[in-house]
């Protein structure tokens, strides 16, 4: 308490002792023993009423008893039903949660997980991804310097997250086996790898990696079907020796546009689970020649590796030239690129502003900054002549053209002159810089339009280190590869721009969720957040129609679809009050990740166990479980000692003493003659 507020206590004692001796004891000369009482009665009053003015806080010391906290996490996933333990799982839990010893000893917690953990409060076991890494790292988290022991009720098939039968828990996990642990037999196609593009008349290659869980020796037969016809067809062996195999065809690009085609593995004797022996993929055909022209003021290993990448679609051809050697027509070419441009290409720049070509600009230590901000290209750098290594930043918000991650963040950096760079018109970022790994919010590639032209610059050279970490990191330059391709075949396209862009994939999983994004602009090509956007989706064999308006998340129209049944949907995208939409298609296949497995996976629970110092139990030895939790005496209550601060005013008691000390005053006082 403070000494201010002690001496503001003192004061209104002698106060209330000064008041009530005047009343009672000053210039009185008959003074009846009922005085000293009367004397008192108005002085605790007064005190009280006076304190009830100050208000002073009053602490209090309290000891709470806190039992240790035990986590239920439930696996709420499809694969829990299709393994038929539902209602197995829910009697489990009853059984856990009721019981009155293990309810007496912790602080039960109950959560459900699929993708997310989630505060239990019902279960449908419909959650189409299983991510226990994920559960058990939010509950870590939850329950951050407790005793708190995790139950995990799953069948330890996981299909998004990391590996968590490693992961760094600090609670004690005890897995619950649910699910069959009987290994069958099985084939499956466990990955298929194809191009999303191709072009008309062109190969485009298929791998399908197989899996076998058994031990005889069995035969059976690879089927790839498209357009109702068998395009592919191949004999497997497997035996307990050969678990795996590997196959790779090339199918030809016939008919331009969005094609569906099927993988299938044949079933074998005593297959249960046959959903997981078909796999549908789709290519996008292209019927478009591609010729590119880099120009170079230097040499650089940066020039062959774009050349490779390039031309690994065989629809496209590279020529490289020097640029003081250069005397064809750009208009022989539909994409131009740059490399490390100086004053030499001044009369180049001419040509793509007066012919509004497209062009891919990239820079270094060689390249001419003061040249290219005299050009006025709608970007600048105020560049010195001094070098930095800039690594990459993937931006999850770039929408341009559809590119995933591949693992940009740990590319080797690329090197330029350092400065600030501002870009003046219309643009994209897809990596921005980051410096010794700090993310600096600096474009590293970005893309421009104004009036149907489009450029891509790239700040920095050295991308053919790319191109080999992404060998090293994946044994394929297949990754490297396609993030060039992507922004090459974005570049060399000279249709109009629109200003109603859509991204959506072409193929979903039954049960998921589907995601679409939408980026619209006005006429000046700027982005528009006052837009109303709408999709509409039709079934193509029901007719049935079902229109979503979207959501402004971070300065692009986004949508989530759940629960479309498996077919063929066609899709409309309105700006709602103008004449502008756009149309598209996917398909929602049979396919369903969480119906893949065909037993619990016993032994990545048990390694969970292991490293956790838990132990696994399977769903029909319970008990022991509640007796081991029991029974550990390192999960005990434990004693805090809390202070609590109360205003004075808050007690209501203090009020009414004051009204009784008030009222018995009053009636002593009319009881002797004094009022």
């Amino acid at each position: 308490m403070q000494t201010s507020l002690i001496l503001y206590i003192i004061l209104a004692l002698l106060l209330s002792v000064s008041v009530a001796f005047l009343q009672y004891f000053y210039k009185i000369k008959k003074k009846p023993k009922v005085t000293i009482l009367l004397f008192a009665l108005k002085t605790f009053s007064l005190f009280f009423l006076i304190l009830l003015l100050l208000n002073p806080k009053i602490e209090k010391t309290e000891i709470i008893n806190e039992k240790p906290t035990l986590s239920i996490l439930v696996d709420n996933s499809k694969s829990i039903s299709f393994f038929e333990e539902t209602e197995n799982t829910k009697q489990l839990i009853t059984k856990l949660i009721k019981n009155k010893e293990l309810v007496d000893k912790f602080d039960i917690q109950e959560f459900s997980f699929g993708k997310n953990l989630q505060v239990s409060d019902s279960l449908s076991f419909l959650e189409n991804n299983t991510n226990i890494a994920a559960a058990l790292s939010s509950v870590n988290d939850i329950n951050k310097n407790k005793i708190a022991p995790i139950i995990l009720i799953s069948d330890g098939n996981q299909t998004i997250g990391p590996a968590y039968e490693f992961i760094n828990s600090k609670q004690t996990v005890y897995p619950v086996v649910i699910g069959d642990t009987t290994k069958y037999v099985d084939v499956k196609i466990s990955q298929l790898n194809v191009n999303k593009y191709s072009y008309i008349k062109n190969k485009f290659p298929v791998e399908v990696i197989l899996n076998y869980e058994g031990n005889e020796n069995v035969t059976t037969q690879f089927s790839i079907f498209g357009e109702g016809k068998t395009l592919f067809r191949e004999k497997v062996q497997f035996s307990s020796t050969k678990k795996s195999a590997t196959l790779t065809t090339n199918l030809t690009s016939t008919k331009e546009g969005l094609q569906y085609y099927s993988a299938s593995i044949s079933k074998i004797d005593n297959e249960k689970n046959t959903k997981n022996n078909t796999k549908s993929f789709s290519v996008e055909v292209i019927d478009e020649q591609t010729k590119v022209l880099i120009l170079t003021s230097i040499l650089h290993p940066d020039i062959g590796a774009l050349k490779k990448s390039i031309e690994i679609n065989k629809q496209r051809t590279v020529d490289i030239q020097l640029i003081s050697d250069f005397k064809k027509e750009l208009n022989d070419y539909q994409l131009v690129i740059l490399y490390q441009p100086n004053n030499k290409f001044n009369s180049l720049f001419s040509q793509l502003s007066q012919k509004n070509n497209n062009y891919f600009l990239i820079s270094g230590a060689n390249t001419d900054w003061n040249f290219l901000n005299q050009k006025q290209l709608g970007f600048f750098k105020t560049a010195i002549n001094q070098t930095e290594n800039y690594g990459a930043f993937f931006n999850e918000n770039f929408l341009t053209f559809l590119q995933e991650d591949i693992d940009f963040n740990n590319f080797p950096p690329l090197k330029d002159k350092y400065g600030e760079i501002i870009i003046k018109k219309e643009h994209q970022i897809l990596l921005e810089h980051s410096i010794n790994g700090l993310q600096t919010k600096q474009p590293l590639l970005a893309t421009i339009e104004q009036n149907d032209q489009k450029i891509a610059v790239l700040f920095g050279e050295g991308i053919w280190k790319w191109r080999s970490n992404s060998f090293l990191s994946a044994n394929s330059f297949k990754d490297f590869d396609k993030f060039i391709g992507n922004l090459i075949q974005y570049l060399s396209s000279n249709k109009k721009r629109n200003r109603l862009e859509v991204n959506a994939k072409n193929l979903y999983p039954s049960n998921s969720s589907i995601n679409i994004s939408a980026f619209y602009t006005d006429k000046n090509y700027q982005f528009d957040a006052r837009a109303s956007l709408q999709i509409s989706i039709t079934n193509i064999t029901t007719k049935e129609v079902t229109k979503i308006p979207f959501s402004l998340v971070n300065n692009a129209y986004q949508l989530e679809i759940e629960n479309l049944n498996s077919g063929d949907y066609t899709y409309k995208v309105d700006v709602l009050g103008q004449k502008i939409n756009k149309y598209g298609r996917f398909k929602i296949t049979n396919y369903q990740i969480e119906e893949q497995f065909t037993n619990a996976n016993v032994d990545k629970l048990e390694q969970l166990a292991l490293k956790t110092s838990g132990k696994v139990f399977h769903k029909n030895k319970t008990d022991k479980l509640i007796a081991d939790l029991l029974n550990n005496d390192s999960y005990f209550i434990t004693q805090k000692s809390t202070v609590k601060q109360q205003n004075f005013i808050d007690w209501k008691w203090v009020l009414f003493l004051i009204i009784i000390l008030l009222t018995v005053e009053w009636f002593i006082r009319k009881y002797h003659g004094k009022i």
